[in-house]
């Protein structure tokens, strides 16, 4: 899926350390996926990054936009162990 980055979500994947083909198999093959409950435009996708500690990536993108514009990712420690 092709995609862009805010600038909060470029700044955010920089200081976390977060590879761009995570975000990228995140959203081409979620393990889970969830409208956010706020914003409709929005869509929260999830990831197990085995390499990173079996850790959660949570990346949150706009869905109205062409191509999908990120708006955060993060490693979401609520999440370790769900999927």
């Amino acid at each position: 899926m092709e995609y862009e980055l805010s600038d909060h979500a470029a700044r955010r994947i920089l200081e976390r350390k977060i590879e761009p083909r995570w975000i990228e198999m995140t959203l081409d093959e979620p393990d889970s996926q969830e409208q956010d409950p706020i914003d409709p435009t929005a869509s929260h996708v999830f990831k197990h990054i085995a390499e990173m500690d079996d850790r959660v990536l949570r990346v949150v993108y706009n869905t109205t936009t062409i191509p999908v514009r990120i708006i955060s990712a993060y490693f979401d420690r609520r999440m370790k162990g769900k999927l």
